[in-house]
């Protein structure tokens, strides 16, 4: 009887453990769309007036990027992101001026495809967007120059994609790599930007998202994470070869979560090619800067 009893109570302590495991395995491995929609979204973050590189000088960059999400419940395929993304330099001048900051609002659509309870997914993303200074002055000034002052910049655009998702228990991380195509048609962009502004970008992004060692889904913010970005421009502008290196954007960004800070942690990033900055777009830039980022992504 004692034998019995023993044995019962060695199967119901196994199979708790059993269920706690796979629901571990389960919370690392099974990411739902609301979470992988979110890496596809940029993450709020201001830098230090520390830049190194040919930036012109700056108090701060901020990007501004709340993220709203609209579905019909947790587990729906499909889902939307409505957000309203600014970006603001205050440069290091007398008053430290802001100058025409990024406007870009935007609505993504998302699609998850296969099995939910996969350890591996797959989503195809849609997304339309803005891109403008909020100025209405003349693109050129009185020297035949770009009026980055209060010269218009606008642009609407489309990017279709697809992200695909992995997870390592042995490595505790999930890894995630984004290839889209993004479109900007002629008749949406200012006349005056056209051959000079691509209108056709390949992106392509890996990231890797190390987790800390805990039982709870909801502590689960990545300890340090590290995010790889390419963009290739393909259409023709300013006489450029097909292969010119001009072409070629590309950031590396290192990010890590200390556990004295709650919401937020600290990154670095080295960015190469133009200038993203609405009007600013002509110039090229090399920069390492270093910053506060908040890490909206839960696992």
């Amino acid at each position: 009887m004692h034998k019995l009893l023993n044995i019962t109570i060695i199967l119901i302590l196994f199979t708790v453990v059993l269920k706690a495991q796979q629901k571990q395995d389960n919370d690392l491995a099974n990411l739902n769309l609301t979470k992988i929609a979110l890496t596809n979204q940029r993450d709020s973050y201001i830098t230090f007036p520390i830049d190194i590189g040919n930036i012109e000088p700056l108090v701060f960059e901020a990007n501004i990027s709340p993220s709203f999400i609209i579905r019909e419940r947790k587990d729906s395929r499909l889902m939307s992101v409505l957000t309203p993304q600014i970006i603001i330099r205050m440069n290091n001048e007398t008053s430290f001026p802001i100058r025409t900051p990024s406007y870009i609002p935007q609505i993504t659509f998302y699609y998850l495809v296969g099995d939910k309870r996969s350890k591996k997914h797959h989503v195809f993303f849609g997304r339309i967007a803005h891109h403008s200074n909020g100025q209405n002055g003349n693109y050129y000034d009185e020297n035949g120059e770009v009026n980055l002052l209060s010269g218009n910049f606008a642009t609407n655009f489309m990017e279709f994609g697809i992200i695909n998702t992995s997870s390592s228990k042995k490595l505790n991380a999930v890894k995630i790599f984004k290839s889209s195509i993004e479109i900007h048609p002629k008749r949406w962009m200012l006349n005056e930007i056209r051959g000079t502004y691509s209108g056709l970008r390949l992106h392509n992004t890996f990231s890797a998202f190390k987790l800390p060692k805990t039982n709870l889904a909801s502590k689960k913010r990545p300890n340090i994470s590290l995010k790889v970005e390419t963009t290739w421009m393909l259409d023709a502008i300013n006489n450029w070869d097909t292969f010119n290196l001009n072409r070629l954007n590309a950031g590396l960004t290192f990010y890590y979560h200390p556990k004295f800070l709650e919401d937020i942690g600290l990154f670095i990033q080295f960015y190469h090619g133009t200038d993203y900055y609405n009007i600013y777009f002509n110039h090229q830039i090399d920069t390492i800067r270093f910053g506060l980022m908040t890490e909206i992504l839960r696992f």
